[in-house]
């Protein structure tokens, strides 16, 4: 069984805490991890990469010059790929890259990351962020007293729009609701900051987000 640290609200440390079973069962799959992270960047892609073909460009419907007796090649058209201002061979097209993985993989391949973490201790417990308004500096310092090094991602117990506020403008620090990080959020990040009352309720998330893993 993983234990991960735990620190209060003041960023004092605790007891450390077990992290459930359900999620934490120490299994990393490398390979649905490569997977997962491939499609994921996959989909990032807009495809919208367009170029025209010698067909497309306007222009030379006229033959340049005729076809013998001038010493030089033999041309068609001044859109020929040859050409400058001619078509392009073989152009790129706009098409979707999208691909999507079964919900059991994705599932998979989220606790493999979880795990991943889990196994290199880097997984922190905190109490909740109870913010009225966003306060970029108070989330710093606390993160700074918490030891929380390298790129940070935060599973906050639902949505929590003060503390998306407070972090959207810091650099290496992403915050997301608990169960809809995908595996590449969690890989992304050096260390996981989870709110206690997401792994409370690990149960019940478990049962309605084990697949759901975010394109965007």
């Amino acid at each position: 069984m993983y234990k991960a640290r735990y620190y209060k609200a003041d960023g004092q440390k605790g007891r450390a805490r077990p992290l459930p079973e359900s999620i934490f069962d120490g299994v990393v799959n490398e390979g649905v991890l490569h997977l997962a992270v491939k499609v994921f960047l996959a989909n990032q892609r807009q495809g919208t990469h367009s170029a025209k073909t010698r067909s497309e460009v306007a222009g030379g419907g006229r033959k340049p010059w005729r076809q013998k007796g001038t010493g030089r090649a033999r041309q068609g058209t001044i859109r020929a790929v040859q050409w400058e201002g001619g078509g392009v061979a073989f152009p790129p097209i706009p098409h979707s890259w999208r691909q999507k993985l079964p919900k059991k993989v994705r599932g998979l391949a989220r606790r493999s990351a979880l795990n991943a973490r889990a196994e290199a201790e880097r997984v922190l417990l905190v109490d909740a962020f109870d913010y009225d308004t966003p306060k970029t500096k108070r989330l710093r310092e606390y993160l700074k007293s918490i030891e929380a090094a390298g790129k940070v991602l935060i599973l906050t117990d639902g949505v929590n729009e003060n503390l998306h506020l407070s972090a959207r403008n810091v650099k290496g620090l992403k915050v997301i609701p608990f169960g809809t990080e995908s595996a590449y959020d969690v890989l992304f990040a050096t260390t996981l900051v989870i709110e206690r009352g997401a792994i409370d309720r690990v149960p019940a998330a478990t049962a309605v987000n084990e697949g759901d893993e975010s394109d965007a």
